[in-house]
């Protein structure tokens, strides 16, 4: 047997310092956008005890399934309403789908080819991310490779234990976020059967046990949309009543999605996935690319498996062609992607030439990372807390350690460089960059600032403002703003932007105390903030203050 491409020490030693970066995520605030977005609407579950119905602060929420709600709705009643507790389930399936992918690598190559997809996809830019900015789509990419992983289990074994075992990660990856989480896997099933020209498989009565334990399963998701839409017709959402939630989370939800329906940020932009994908899945990427060009050369003469392949490609064009395309979208495709990035760095681990020029694309990948991490903290936000600084001497020495070591092959340094790298560059995002970012996040900022010193419950919005880390930090519900709420016997605070100041003097309110900080879409950073000679400048605020009539 050949020696394996990097020793068990190596492998725990790297999978440890990944398991730092992520660690210190866990604790960075929510961002105002879907993470704090979500993290609400499973607050609202929490407060109001309703575990059916999905509302966030503008009403019913007609859009994704219920599991990563309840799964956070429940982390809340164990750890309290923290940031901790919001991004805990989302790491355990982190877990989940690092150890799925490290089976499918196994189960279509072999255990080496395995552990390499493993840390490769687990040291991939987008898939800490995940972890960091929680949405969805670490649950979704755990469930759906979890599910392909089984899925490939059976097509191999045909044992019903792998047909349930499908059956289950599709139906959680379906109740995360709909169907792009069986469509995945079906694919990969279907050219994984006509990769093995195994056409008896297609006639397995095993089939129709994994379709009824599917049905079953997802069956709760489904009857809460019922319970939702089809008993309340009057509800009105995106000015639509008489909405039918069973066809929408059956059918709807994924075609209005794809059609743009839902939103139409990127359609146009038809070469989304191949610029997108070279960041996200950095700093694999290039090297994935290199490798599925010789995949398709290749195709015909089955000289690799079709499963990975036909993944990429199929998601490549569902994200091309869709009316509705955002960056968190390709992450389900990163574990095929570490298969077949593996794969190709293992094949080429005699080729000196080969060796070179990996090594060479991933030093250059590495120089920008560390330019990077220089430009953000060094200039941008300086770091400013004495304990990181040994942290990050510790972990700069470990990727020159790596670089410069005699005791490793050229071609195990394409790996063990970037890894490396990955890890001192989100050490940083984590423990420097992010909490510097968030102070300009107006919402927890304002949470922070009041705590103890205003009562929650007396804070009211005003119009169309609405922050969804401010709820989330106070642990309340958004309260629109009324001249009914106002009471002579108690005091009555409202939130409000700085550019609505004058719009509420105008209406004949009078404002006294207040408090405020200073607020920046973070989400969408422009050169104008990263400049900390002009940030400020770019700033509205966010005002808490009593108001009377």
């Amino acid at each position: 047997m050949d020696n394996p491409f990097l020793s068990d020490r190596i492998y725990k030693f790297l999978f440890a310092l990944l398991g730092l970066v992520y660690v210190t995520g866990l604790f960075v605030p929510l961002m105002d956008n879907d993470s704090a977005h979500h993290a609400d609407i499973a607050l609202h579950m929490y407060l109001t005890n309703d575990y059916v119905s999905l509302v966030d602060h503008a009403g019913d929420y007609l859009d994704k399934p219920h599991l990563h709600f309840w799964l956070c709705a429940l982390s809340y009643k164990i750890f309290g309403v923290t940031t901790f507790a919001y991004k805990f389930p989302s790491f355990l399936f982190t877990i989940i789908g690092t150890y799925s992918t490290y089976r499918l690598g196994k189960s279509l190559y072999n255990k080496d080819a395995g552990k390499l997809a493993a840390l490769l996809v687990a040291s991939a830019f987008a898939y800490i991310l995940a972890n960091n900015d929680v949405r969805m789509d670490a649950m979704l990419t755990a469930c759906a490779t979890f599910a392909t992983w089984q899925l490939v289990e059976f097509i191999q074994h045909k044992k019903i234990l792998n047909a349930a075992g499908a059956a289950f990660g599709l139906a959680l990856g379906f109740c995360t976020k709909g169907h792009i989480a069986v469509f995945v896997p079906a694919v990969a099933a279907l050219f994984y059967i006509l990769y093995r020209r195994d056409w008896k498989l297609f006639y397995n009565w095993k089939w129709l046990v994994m379709l009824v334990l599917f049905s079953l399963f997802i069956s709760p998701v489904v009857y809460c949309y019922y319970l939702q839409y089809n008993l309340h017709p009057e509800k009105l959402v995106r000015g639509e009543d008489h909405i039918n939630g069973v066809k929408f989370i059956l059918l709807n939800q994924s075609v209005d999605r794809f059609s743009g329906k839902m939103g139409n940020d990127g359609k146009h932009d038809y070469l989304f996935f191949i610029h997108s994908f070279l960041w996200a899945f950095a700093p694999w990427s290039v090297i994935t690319y290199i490798a599925l060009v010789g995949r398709l050369k290749n195709f015909m003469q089955r000289k690799e498996e079709w499963l990975t392949t036909a993944v990429f490609i199929a998601i490549l064009l569902i994200v091309t062609f869709s009316g509705f395309k955002l960056p968190h979208y390709l992450n389900i495709v990163f574990p095929v992607s570490a298969v077949i990035a593996a794969i190709f760095i293992i094949s080429k681990k005699d080729q000196v030439r080969w060796s070179k020029r990996i090594f060479l694309i991933h030093i250059i990948i590495v120089g920008l990372l560390l330019l990077l991490v220089a430009v953000i903290n060094v200039w941008a936000f300086p770091v400013q807390n004495g304990w990181i600084i040994p942290a990050v001497v510790i972990l700069l020495a470990i990727v020159f350690y790596f670089l410069k070591s005699k005791a490793y092959s050229i071609i195990q340094k394409t790996v063990l460089v970037p890894v490396a790298a990955m890890a001192f560059l989100f050490f940083l995002l984590n423990t420097n960059f992010y909490p510097q970012l968030l102070t300009y996040q107006g919402g927890n900022q304002l949470a922070f600032k009041t705590k103890g010193a205003v009562s929650p419950a007396d804070i009211y919005f005003w119009k169309d403002l609405y922050s969804s880390s401010f709820n989330f930090y106070t642990a309340t519900l958004r309260q629109p703003f009324s001249d009914s709420v106002l009471n002579p016997a108690r005091k009555t605070w409202l939130l409000f932007d700085s550019r609505n100041e004058q719009e509420i003097i105008s209406a004949g309110y009078q404002l006294g105390q207040r408090y405020s900080t200073l607020d920046y879409e973070i989400t969408k950073l422009d050169i104008k903030f990263v400049n900390p000679a002009r940030r400020e400048a770019q700033c509205t605020q966010m005002i808490l203050a009593e108001i009377s009539k």
